[in-house]
């Protein structure tokens, strides 16, 4: 069995980072979401891995190299344009042979693995099994309805009236058949191939089509917020590691302070990671907190957030549920005149406190 992990579309949903990064490297907890994908993939006990990859192919490959690293030998397969999950399939299909694959997205997180998953695959072999668990809006994902055995009927993709709440979640496995059937697709009203025509055409060829629910967390980390919930839910079942130097601190709960990093006068309660060269100096930050490497904290108050390499926060009062780039400044704005002073990129999203 090979594996076929999708890394390439614009990430338009976590906007602007995504301008300069991969959305699959966005970190959860200090680690890209990608490699928590490939870390599964490898528990699973493959090894040949295909990365599909568009305009941020050269970041993928520097973070991922050869994919030795996780134990996997890693392909890089090009992808022209993002037109479909189903399209990823056809363009790997010669990387692919006859072989059977899990197709991974590489932007989602999956709470347990997929070891079992794979090992019921390969006992029963359908044509494709599919994963899907219960959303608060299916309009957003691909929605299966299931007859009273709960066998698959029908699929369709981002439905204005959804016929149930289930969403397929970003995994799935296929034999050998499906590739006769992606090469007979037509593009959507969207103009992609859908993964899910694909698996309605095994199934109107007479081809089993495996299902489970699973109750597991599975999150599309897409946006700020998923990306922000999933940090929360990794921090939460970190362990403490006090690697690097802390003086004149109090840390509460769970925190990591990875080796080269520098916490002085400071209050941290975690769960919170502070990564390798950073330094958080006469600050606060509260829990669920992941700082990445080579950032400043300094005078400052943090809490749920996300803080990417490079960045520093000087002298800001109360920060929470952000999301903050790489290399980005955040600092106050001078007391007179009170007006705030902006440089923000396109798509930016900004919420300001009023004056009191």
């Amino acid at each position: 069995m090979k594996a076929l992990v999708l890394a390439g579309g614009s990430g338009t949903r976590l906007r602007p980072i995504t301008h300069t990064s991969a959305k699959q490297l966005v970190p959860v907890a200090n680690k890209p979401v990608l490699f928590y994908g490939l870390e599964a993939i490898a528990e699973a006990g493959i090894t040949d891995v295909g990365i599909v990859v568009g305009d941020t192919a050269q970041e993928i490959q520097r973070a991922v190299g050869d994919g030795s690293a996780f134990g996997l030998n890693v392909t890089y397969l090009p992808q022209a344009a993002p037109l479909g999950l189903a399209h990823a399939v056809l363009i790997a299909h010669d990387y692919l042979g006859d072989d059977d694959f899990v197709m991974y997205l590489g932007d989602n997180f999956l709470i347990g693995g997929i070891s079992e998953l794979v090992e019921r695959f390969r006992k029963e072999r359908p044509a494709a099994q599919i994963m899907l668990t219960k959303v608060a809006d299916p309009r957003a994902f691909g929605v299966a309805e299931l007859d009273a055995e709960g066998r698959l009927i029908a699929l369709e993709e981002k439905p204005a009236k959804p016929k149930s709440d289930l969403a397929l979640v970003g995994v799935f496995l296929f034999t050998a058949a499906v590739h006769p059937i992606v090469a007979d697709l037509a593009p959507s009203d969207r103009g992609e191939l859908e993964i899910s025509q694909a698996i309605s055409g095994l199934i109107d060829a007479g081809h089993p089509v495996a299902t489970t629910i699973t109750e597991g967390y599975w999150k599309d980390t897409g946006n700020v917020a998923d990306m922000l919930e999933v940090n929360r839910l990794v921090l939460e079942a970190m362990e403490p590691d006090l690697a690097g130097v802390v003086r004149d601190s109090e840390l509460i709960g769970r925190v990591t302070v990875a080796p080269g990093a520098v916490v002085r006068n400071s209050r941290i309660v975690g769960p919170a990671v502070i990564g390798p060269g950073s330094v958080v100096q006469d600050s606060y930050l509260g829990p669920f907190t992941s700082v990445a490497e080579d950032c400043q904290i300094i005078d400052s108050e943090l809490e749920y957030s996300v803080v990417l390499r490079g960045a520093a926060v000087r002298g800001v009062r109360r920060i929470e549920a952000s999301l903050i780039g790489h290399e980005v400044e955040v600092t106050p704005a001078p007391r007179t005149p009170r007006a705030h002073r902006l440089v923000l990129g396109d798509h930016s999203k900004v919420q300001i406190c009023a004056y009191s």
